[in-house]
Formats: structure tokens, sequence, C-alpha cells
């Protein structure tokens, strides 16, 4: 859903988008390209900033693009034509989502460079590269299952889709160098501080640069849309809502002037009025969803149509139940609802 409250943002670029292969200089020494995605979120936003590790000057790439064909030509592309005759440093990955992840293993072993990564990421793209991580396969469809979708169809789909993720990251680089929260990474003439953020993954990092007031963001704060924050079928009783929303009220000391750079959407300042927006978002969410176990108790699927006013396909339905068991345990393990296991095997939720 697009942001109702974007006029109170600002695009510093206007309109301008980098093309397939191109790339669009920010500021001096930081690079923006995009790689296309196969969904309705069809792109994802990639850095490239100037760099200088171990007396050899180059560049730091942060995020990859999903593993394909087509993103690994982009990629030859901006290698021949845009790092002006420098090697690739480092790879930088906010998180272990496929679209940032993907293209890890093989940009790693093309330039023999190393992947920065928090650990706990790092570790759960492993795993998920050889099995699946909440994103299809049985335990998947179980779970969506015990939260009210029961669609044969859209179950058994579900349980097909256990390739998902090593669909587009067949491999992760055998080693890595671990991101911590408060970390200053040097890259190039500037420092760039470690933030963590939770609840859209395990341990996402972004990276904020005070001398450039710059925050290359991945996806703790986009302007266009809502993050994705979901329950999976590994960890059924978490809160991920409660861990998202604390993470962008930590984000609230950055400067005002702060330029973000986010992975979807268009670099962006605004920061403050931004995270106040996607408060306020999940605020109206949280009270919709209230309401209605109130008049009645309610499973997850059946939320879908009240909380996502539009036709969704398999793909951004498996995101939908995730999001809407999200802000049922929010609301349940805050004590505002209780929950119950019915004789059906569904979870309801009520006051």
């Amino acid at each position: 859903m697009a942001n109702p409250r974007e006029s109170e943002l600002s695009y510093p670029l206007g309109d301008q988008l980098p093309a397939p292969g191109e790339v669009l200089e920010v500021l001096p020494g930081l690079r923006w390209l995009r790689m296309g995605l196969p969904f309705a979120l069809d792109h994802i936003n990639l850095w490239l900033l100037k760099d200088d590790m171990d007396g050899r000057v180059g560049w730091t790439v942060i995020d990859c693009g999903i593993h394909s064909e087509a993103t690994q030509a982009n990629w030859e592309r901006i290698f021949a034509e845009h790092l002006d005759g420098l090697p690739v440093l480092r790879v930088i990955v906010t998180h272990f989502h496929p679209d940032h992840m993907g293209l890890a293993h093989w940009l790693t072993e093309r330039w023999a460079c190393r992947l920065w990564i928090s650990a706990t990421d790092y570790h759960l793209a492993k795993v998920a590269s050889s099995s699946t991580v909440g994103m299809g396969g049985e335990a998947a469809a179980t779970f969506f299952g015990s939260h009210g979708l029961t669609d044969p169809v859209a179950l058994e789909k579900i349980r097909g889709r256990a390739s998902y993720y090593p669909g587009m990251v067949p491999a992760v680089p055998v080693a890595f160098r671990r991101l911590m929260d408060g970390m200053v990474v040097r890259i190039g003439d500037h420092d760039w501080r470690c933030l963590v953020g939770y609840g859209h993954a395990p341990e996402h990092i972004s990276l904020f640069s005070e001398s450039l007031g710059v925050m290359v963001a991945g996806d703790m704060v986009l302007p266009r849309i809502s993050t994705n924050v979901s329950v999976v079928d590994m960890e059924p009783e978490a809160d991920p809502l409660g861990l998202y929303l604390d993470s962008l009220t930590r984000l609230l000391p950055l400067p005002a002037t702060t330029l973000v750079l986010p992975a979807h959407g268009k670099p962006f300042k605004g920061l403050h009025e931004r995270i106040d927006q996607l408060q306020q978002h999940h605020a109206e969410r949280l009270a919709e969803v209230l309401t209605a176990c109130t008049e009645k108790p309610c499973h997850a699927a059946e939320l879908l149509p009240m909380m996502f006013r539009r036709p969704l396909d398999l793909h951004q339905t498996t995101f939908a139940m995730g999001e809407a068991v999200a802000h049922l345990n929010h609301l349940w393990l805050g004590g505002q609802l209780r929950r119950t296991l019915d004789a059906d095997g569904i979870h309801r939720f009520s006051v």
C-alpha cells in the first residue's frame, strides 16, 4: 500500500532512477544501482562505496540481488563500465533475505573478497540455502494452516515452495566478517556505524555515516511501503512487530537531515517523519485487529481482507499471513488478546 503521507518526504534526486546495468552517483564515491526482482516489488537498490583496504583502492558493494542470469549480466556490465577499472574489495549484506544475499557467494568468489554481515543472518542464510526457513515447505503450510489458511490449492503451492530460498540463494560464502551493533566500519574516507534492527530480519544491519549524513537503510525504513514484519514457522510465538517498532525508535537520534538510502524506492529525506508514519500505520492496524477480535474470535487468515485491501498473489499472501500473525501475537503477548487452539486445529484470538 502506498504511503498516504509521502508528501512529507523529499527526494533529493527527484525521479531519477538508474537503468539496468547503469549507476547514478548520489555523492562523490557513492553510486546507486538497481537490480530486477520477479515479484510485485520488482527491484532492489544496491550501493557502491569507494574504498581503500589493505593498501588497495576499489569498491565496497552493499547488497547483491538474487541469483539469476539477468542479475549476473547486469553486474558484469557494472564491473566493465562503472568501477573505473578498480576491483570490488568487500561485499556487505544488510540481512539474509534472498534479494540482498542471493549473489554474495558469486560476488565474493568473483573478486576473491570477504562477505561482511551479522552473525545471526549469516548462519540463517547457511541453513536456508540448504533447506527452507519460513518461506515454504511442509512446516510453513502447517503453520499457515494453524492460523486459518485452509485453501487446499494455496497450501499445496506453499508446500511446493520448499526450494524458494535455495532457488535465489543457492550458496553462501564459506567465511564472513561479523558486523555488530555500534561497530564502526571505515569505508574509504568515511566511518560508517552499524545500526542493528530487529523484526524484519533476525539481525539486520543498517549503516550510518555522520560525516556524509547518509544512512544505508536496507529494508528497515522504506519511503512508500511498510517493511514486512512476519512471524514464521520456526519461531511461531515471536513478537517481531514489537522488535521492529523498538528498532525504529532507536533510529530517532539520527539527524533529521539524514539522506536515507533504502533497499526499495528512491533515496529520501524525512527520516523522522517516515518513522512516525510507520508507527502510525502499525498503530492503526493494531487497533483494527483489536476491534475485529473484540467483535468475535478471529484467526489470521480472516483478517487479510481488512489488513490488505487489494488482491494478493501467493507470494504476497505468505507475507501477509506472517504479518497478520505478527499483529495478533503482539496484542496477545502484550496481554490485550487471549489465544485459543480450537478443535479444528486453528488458533483464534479474542478479548
